[in-house]
């Protein structure tokens, strides 16, 4: 069975169950990465009754967003020249670009030179930076909050934790350490378990951390609400739960009736490292964001019955 696309005109439901009501008063919002997530974002912003600019790549990314509700921007996030032109007066602009799978240099562009540029060029604007929780290098399986050491051990994560600093030093700036993004058309690991690739490393006792992206999307929201802006800082994003993959893939297993993956040995090759640990939600929860996803089962069982 697919998982479902995300289509122009879908609407994307949050934390609340329904589609997210009109504000008192609108804003001028810009996201920086008018992807996967962002697009999402747009969507939700402009339903709500925002004025959204989506910052793309391509031209045929930027022909597919007017239809959302979104107004296009294309140009390289690092390059001044790309910025010029573009209006000024953003309330808010949200970081959410992705590197493309690319190594350090690409990291480097687009989170921190993108990152540095986006505050140089728009100093009013509330910077809202998407980053992620592999900034946490942790390997024993322990609870990781806000207050956690963050010292990855890779040199994206490195500069991750860069384009942070640089975020924060702004004022009032929200930084959001996003777990794993699954949701309408993505999930790494429920993709390679349905294609039969799937690998259960070592004992299956590591953990894993994700968030849906409809869940992603809601806590962006709570951080632009204009009435009650989510406080200034770093929040973790993530499920309520951080399953062992031994875990997942036996809930997956006995869910769809197929074969448990074999075991085999762990990659230590990945770009974002081997590491172990439990994302703690708990202040991003404290400040009113609840998962409408609470764990990947709620979250893959919304996409198992929309093929």
């Amino acid at each position: 069975m697919p998982i479902p696309a995300l289509g122009a005109k879908q609407t994307v439901i949050g934390a609340a169950g329904g589609q997210y009501g009109a504000v008192a008063r609108p804003q001028k919002i810009l996201i920086l990465g008018c992807g996967y997530l962002g697009r999402a974002l747009g969507i939700a912003l402009a339903a709500r009754g925002d004025a959204v600019t989506g910052w793309v790549r391509s031209d045929a990314s930027a022909a597919a967003l007017p239809g959302d509700g979104i107004a296009p921007w294309r140009g390289d996030l690092a390059d001044p020249a790309a910025w010029e032109g573009l209006p000024r007066d953003f309330d808010a602009v949200v970081h959410c670009a992705a590197s493309g799978g690319g190594g350090p240099e690409a990291y480097r562009s687009v989170y921190l030179d993108g990152a540095r540029e986006a505050l140089r060029q728009l100093p009013q604007a509330r910077m809202v930076f998407v980053s992620s929780t592999s900034v946490y290098g942790q390997t024993g399986g322990e609870s990781v909050t806000e207050e956690s050491p963050a010292e990855p051990a890779t040199e994206t994560g490195r500069i991750l934790r860069e384009a942070e600093e640089a975020a924060l030093a702004h004022r009032e700036a929200v930084v959001l350490r996003v777990a794993g993004i699954y949701g309408p058309g993505r999930g790494a690991l429920f993709r390679k378990f349905r294609a039969g690739e799937a690998v259960i490393e070592g004992d299956g006792q590591r953990r894993i951390n994700q968030a849906h992206r409809d869940d992603i999307v809601a806590a962006l929201l709570r951080a632009l609400d204009p009435a009650d802006p989510l406080p200034g800082g770093i929040y973790n994003v993530s499920e309520d739960e951080a399953p062992s993959y031994l875990d997942y893939y036996g809930w997956l297993s006995e869910r769809l009736g197929l074969p448990l993956p074999p075991f085999g040995p762990a990659n230590p090759q990945r770009k974002r490292g081997l590491t172990n640990k439990r994302v703690v939600n708990a202040k991003l929860k404290a400040a009113g964001w609840r998962p409408r996803y609470p764990t990947f089962r709620e979250g893959l069982d919304a996409e198992l019955k929309n093929p």
